[in-house]
């Protein structure tokens, strides 16, 4: 099996050495050099020949989004993860970087202890790298399309609510749907990303911008009204409760569930509940099995679910286990999944 090959480019001496300690420590990665700044990354890029680079988003000579730009246009095949901040500027730089094309991004560790910093940055870096350059595996009978079993009253139920499960590779996919979807659009849309805390606030506000929809960072006791799109916020659960008759934003501190926290089974567990058949349910690019359980429970409950499709999927994780568990009514390329929810609810957007 061959070895990922990645360059690390920061302009701290220390992180360098951090990171390259942490990748020598897998026998599956090889480090084929470093980089203090952009330019040099990509003077190094053509001799190298990286799969995956780490790339620090503030250095001096080229910054990181710099050279992501240009990484991304002269070497497309090149998975770039990023190393940002947890800072409002660090947060605001990271969401733009993903969706200039980023794979995904790490936090740099805060703890002053060597030993904490290791262990952090193996736990979340290695499996990001792994899931960048995924090893061949066994085909798997691909779906596509509407499976003929799926009958006509899962398209003629009046569905109530759109949620939304996805990861890896999400701020760009939910950039290429929540946007081309109308201001009248007729029910509110609940979207479980996985990101830490003040990564959240900056999607939802990325997002604002670019739709017609009004996107937020849910916050608790708001209702769950048409027209809104609720990102749950980093480091929370999101759940729909209904208080007084009225379906509200619940957020809490639960244990994380598949390793998250927000999680989408807690999401789609809450609108199985409270919706029922009305539900639509759709999963996105991301590693892992997030939303799977939740997911066979709406489906039990009537809700029609949707799956993003493998080739436009960054890493086709989460929606494969949903395809191969056999609960996807439709399996979708990206760039149809806004067009085939305007169709389901075409004529309340007409009314």
């Amino acid at each position: 099996m061959r070895k990922i090959r990645v360059l690390i480019v920061d302009d701290s001496p220390v992180f360098r050495k951090l990171l390259s300690e942490v990748l020598r420590s897998d026998r599956e990665i090889e480090v084929v050099g470093t980089a203090s700044n952009g330019k040099e990354a990509l003077e190094k890029i053509p001799r190298l020949k990286p799969d995956v680079i780490t790339l620090d988003i503030e250095m001096p000579v080229m910054d990181g989004l710099t050279a992501l730009e240009k990484i991304h246009r002269l070497y497309p095949k090149v998975r770039v993860i990023m190393f940002s901040s947890l800072t409002q500027k660090g947060a605001k730089e990271t969401i733009k970087a993903l969706s200039l094309g980023a794979f995904d991004f790490v936090t740099k560790p805060s703890s002053q202890s060597l030993t904490e910093s290791f262990k952090r940055i193996r736990e979340e870096l290695l499996p990001k790298i792994k899931s960048a350059v995924p090893q061949p595996v066994s085909p798997v009978r691909r779906v596509v399309g509407l499976p003929r079993k799926t009958t006509k009253p899962l398209l003629t139920i009046r569905r109530e609510v759109v949620a939304i499960g996805v990861s890896t590779g999400g701020p760009k996919a939910l950039a290429d749907v929540i946007p081309k979807l109308p201001v009248n659009f007729p029910v509110p849309i609940l979207i479980v990303q996985h990101m830490p805390p003040i990564f959240t606030a900056q999607l939802a506000a990325r997002l604002d911008q670019l739709s017609a929809l009004r996107v937020i960072e849910a916050t608790q006791g708001s209702p769950v009204t048409p027209g809104k799109v609720f990102i749950a916020p980093g480091d929370k659960h999101m759940e729909v409760r209904v208080t007084g008759g009225a379906k509200v934003i619940h957020l809490h501190k639960g244990p994380p569930e598949n390793s998250c926290r927000p999680a989408v089974d807690v999401l789609f567990r809450s609108v199985a509940k409270v919706y029922g058949a009305k539900s639509v349910g759709l999963i996105m690019t991301g590693m892992g099995q997030d939303g799977l359980a939740g997911a066979k429970l709406m489906k039990e409950a009537g809700a029609l679910i949707l799956a993003q499709d493998e080739a436009t999927s960054v890493v086709y994780g989460m929606p494969r286990a949903v395809v191969e568990a056999g609960i996807a009514d439709y399996v979708l390329p990206l760039g149809e999944i806004a067009s085939f929810l305007q169709k389901l609810f075409r004529q309340r957007i007409a009314a």
